[in-house]
């Protein structure tokens, strides 16, 4: 005679046993950030007490009219050269998607020469504009001459800053325009083509949308690069940006470091408000692309299932 000691089944009613969890512990991350804090504190206090930072000329300048200036200058070329690129970048993923063999090579030697030397050395370039171009003269070869201008004579190291900062990214954004719009299925063309809808139409109402989602995370970023590129336009010379306000007065007071602090902050400053900026515009265009369920959306979702058992019993 055999006995049957298995433990009774459980009823469906009851349901499985509850599982009693316990977290594991991690008593070295604790240890990493106490010594971080620890060395943290340590720097932040040894700047604080260092004569060398000249923390009194930081707080001396740091609002000073000239500084203010050129920050506006600094938001000015940044704004201008970054319209400028969007424009031109624009323009050559167009060619490099285009079927046109012409097309495309003009785009990709545009690509490869912008993206292939620093952005240094091309501002050098446009500044020396005025010395290899002295004269623009607009005619007709051994005829007369209808328009004649003398670059040497005018004050443009503003906009050649732009033309080298925009032409530079100009060469960066249209790989990323040209992949936003690689990324859209062509599907959604061919859908819109069916409905009646022109080439201009689909970009705008159908390819471009969808397009922006993955063109706006890497553009922003581009654009906030952009505004710590402007430091580089002393190349052209351009000195009147936020860095080179700080270097002349520096270059007077004999305090390098309280001076690049300035700049710093500022450049800090501007460049979390793009931050901020660019955070509500990837969410804008990402709405609809999400995976998570919002609670109406959780709620309504056990409902039906309640309902959907309820039919099935």
């Amino acid at each position: 005679m055999s006995v049957d000691v298995s433990p009774p089944p459980t009823s469906p009613a009851d349901g499985p046993a509850a599982i009693d969890a316990v977290p594991l512990r991690h008593p070295w991350r604790w240890v990493a950030a106490i010594v971080i804090l620890i060395l943290a504190g340590l720097f932040i206090y040894g700047a604080a007490t260092n004569d060398a930072y000249g923390w009194k000329f930081f707080g001396k300048y740091i609002l000073d009219e000239r500084i203010v200036s050129g920050v506006w200058i600094t938001i000015q070329l940044t704004v201008w050269s970054m319209i400028l690129a969007i424009v031109l970048a624009v323009i050559l993923a167009v060619m490099r998607l285009s079927p046109n063999p012409v097309f495309r090579s003009v785009a990709w030697v545009y690509l490869w020469v912008f993206r292939g030397t620093p952005v240094f050395v091309q501002l050098v370039f446009w500044g020396l504009i005025p010395t290899i171009y002295k004269n623009i003269q607009l005619g007709i070869p051994f005829g007369p001459t209808f328009f004649h201008l003398d670059i040497q004579n005018l004050s443009m190291y503003f906009l050649l800053a732009i033309l080298g900062l925009g032409f530079n990214e100009a060469a960066y954004l249209a790989e990323i325009i040209r992949a936003g719009i690689s990324s859209v299925p062509e599907g959604q063309s061919e859908a819109s083509t069916a409905l009646g809808m022109s080439w201009l139409l689909t970009m705008r109402r159908t390819v471009l949308p969808q397009a922006m989602r993955v063109i706006i995370p890497p553009t922003g970023n581009e654009f906030i690069g952009q505004l710590k590129t402007t430091s580089l336009a002393v190349a052209v010379p351009f000195t009147l940006d936020l860095f080179g306000r700080q270097r002349d007065i520096a270059a007077v007071i004999f305090q390098p470091i309280p001076l690049l602090l300035v700049a710093a902050a500022w450049y800090l400053l501007i460049t979390s408000i793009l931050m901020v900026g660019q955070f509500y515009l990837e969410r804008y265009f990402s709405r609809g692309a999400s995976r998570k369920l919002t609670g109406k959306q959780l709620e309504a979702l056990a409902k039906a299932q309640v309902l959907s058992e309820g039919g099935g019993v």
